[in-house]
């Protein structure tokens, strides 16, 4: 990154002010600093749920996407900035995730094409880079929803534009375009009546609206962390969640209850042990402090030791992540999946399945290759693509499976050499109906059409758990009641299960259905779930009734009606 002054007399008749051009390295910077503030803001992204479902990983979708565009140029050392620019465009890309991450990749398909061959990249380029990235988006959705993400995007290039004709400082212009894009933010509820509907604004919007703040904090030297001088009680820690996610670095995970010798200086004891590790939680209650750390295994010891500098340890809890991480892998291996085989020239198909006994009735349909994912685990274009760019044909269909997940196994259809086609599966229900059609020696465009019309004759019911209340389509849910979906609309609220499933299959239309099919999850009890069965039985007693273990999460039942 470099700044230069300006002429005293601006020929363009622009503000003269300080001129800041930005190189490869500069962009790598503000990539970094978007995707530092973007995680740091995370939660409250996704705490944006438009339905009272648990749907609440936007912020995660957008995080794990800009995290992929960063690794793709973290160690680069290029000063060229289009050259950098495609670099993060195509991270982004290949870890795209969700509706929200694969917009996103598209910004940054259409920012690194407006700076294609160039050095640098003054405010007047920021600008029409802001454009094109719009530009970009909104031809990448096929209908364009106006109160999203693309309303922010938009917004955004025209306050950089605006800025440009003023400025020639791109904080300047940063500054413009990050209070034009958190009033757009607020302004989507009145776009999208369903935001207005349910007391929210936009997750998408909200997410970039961040990335361009961490950007302008960056620039103004502002710290990128959260308030590092609060603490929780040690009764609200929540550090199970903490080990959910294991990233490189994190091999051994350190929890050390202690007694200060002298009042703890919060902020010092935070920059200090962010010097160590990650996953940082301080906990405090009646004069005791409980500190979690994940460190990488060279560093397992220096979070105690330091501790101790600072007053009694009462406890100390060390556990091997790495070696939790290989029981996992031990496990799934002991869940081996028979995939179909798959000849030279036949059509293969990939499906995305969100749960290990879902995953074996696609199998065992005649999927070659599964994909994990389903609602809040949204898979990348990249392990889409790498699902199947090994499998010994160039024919392959796709079943998402999801509706957050289409737009990521359409993006597979232009980054490969192989022929793709994917299926408009918006559930599980449908992509086993479609699987039913599948001939693997038949025609790939056949095959396609035919799985697209088997989707249309299956009903999808989804049994879960309001995260909020809120009323929508005229239903009124109260947080932690019982809620059912049919094909993605909300049609009922319970007090319990059986009460929502019941009502569900009472709103479907079940006359002219002859079979239904429940898909229960990992964390229902067998024998509520057997006696909901009975129930069903009792009140369709000329319907077919089967019941499978799914294991999927959040989702108490998955049903299919057809």
């Amino acid at each position: 990154m470099s700044i230069e002054q300006p002429n005293p007399t601006d020929a363009g008749g622009k503000i003269p002010g300080e001129h800041l051009l930005l190189d490869g390295q500069g962009l790598r910077e503000l990539v970094e600093a978007g995707m530092i503030w973007l995680k740091t803001n995370q939660q409250i992204v996704n705490s944006l749920n438009v339905f009272p479902v648990p749907d609440g990983d936007t912020g995660t979708n957008m995080l794990l996407t800009m995290q992929a565009a960063y690794s793709e140029i973290a160690r680069s050392g290029e000063n060229n900035i289009g050259k950098m620019a495609h670099g993060v465009a195509q991270g982004a890309l290949m870890g795209a995730r969700g509706n929200s991450g694969v917009i996103l990749s598209q910004l940054w398909r259409g920012f690194a094409r407006a700076l294609d061959n160039l050095e640098t990249m003054d405010a007047d380029l920021f600008a029409r880079a802001m454009v094109e990235s719009r530009n970009t988006a909104y031809k990448g959705v096929v209908r364009p929803v106006e109160g999203t993400i693309l309303t922010v995007a938009k917004d955004s290039a025209f306050a950089a534009e605006k800025a440009a004709a003023q400025t020639r400082d791109i904080r300047e212009m940063l500054e413009q375009i990050v209070t034009a894009a958190d009033e757009s933010v607020k302004h989507t509820p009145e776009l999208l009546p369903i935001l207005k509907q349910a007391g929210v604004v936009d997750s998408g919007g909200k997410g970039l609206y961040y990335i361009f703040e961490g950007m302008l904090r960056h620039l103004k030297g502002q710290s990128l962390e959260a308030n590092v001088a609060a603490v929780q009680p040690i009764s609200a820690m929540n550090i199970q969640s903490a080990t959910e996610e294991i990233e490189p670095g994190q091999d051994y995970e350190i929890v050390v209850d202690f007694k200060p010798a002298e009042p703890l200086n919060l902020e010092r004891f935070y920059a200090d042990l962010i010097d160590m590790g990650t996953s940082i939680q301080v906990g405090e209650g009646d004069g005791m402090y409980r500190m979690h750390i994940h460190v990488p295994t060279d560093k397992r010891y220096q979070p105690i030791d330091y501790v101790m500098g600072l007053g009694t340890v009462t406890k100390v809890a060390i556990e091997n992540l790495m070696a939790q991480m290989e029981d996992i892998e031990n496990e799934q291996q002991a869940g081996h999946l028979n995939l179909q085989p798959i000849e030279p020239g036949q059509v293969a198909v990939v499906a995305v399945a969100p749960g290990p006994g879902i995953a074996r009735i696609f199998a065992s349909l005649g999927a070659a290759a599964i994909v994990e994912g389903g609602q809040t685990m949204n898979p990348s274009t990249e392990e889409i693509l790498s699902s199947f760019e090994n499998l010994p044909t160039d024919r392959i269909i796709i079943l998402p499976n999801n509706k957050n997940i289409i737009l990521a196994a359409n993006n597979c259809v232009n980054v490969t050499v192989k022929h793709v086609k994917v299926i408009q599966s918006k559930s599980v229900p449908q992509g086993i109906s479609a699987l039913f059609r599948h001939n693997p020696d038949g025609k790939l465009d056949d095959l396609a059409d035919e799985m697209n019309e088997a989707i249309t004759e299956v009903e999808t019911g989804e049994i879960t758990v309001a995260t909020r209340s809120v009323e929508i389509n005229d239903v009124q849910v109260q947080e932690g009641q019982v809620i059912g979906l049919l094909d993605g609309q909300l049609v009922i609220s319970a007090s319990t299960i059986e009460e929502a499933t019941l009502g569900l299959l009472a709103k479907a239309t079940i006359a002219s259905r002859e079979r239904i099919t429940l898909f229960y999850a990992n964390n229902i009890n067998r024998n509520e779930v057997n006696r909901i069965v009975d129930e069903i039985r009792k009140a369709y007693p000329s319907h077919e009734i089967e019941l499978h273990e799914g294991g999927q999460p959040h989702y108490q039942f998955i049903i299919a009606i057809e």
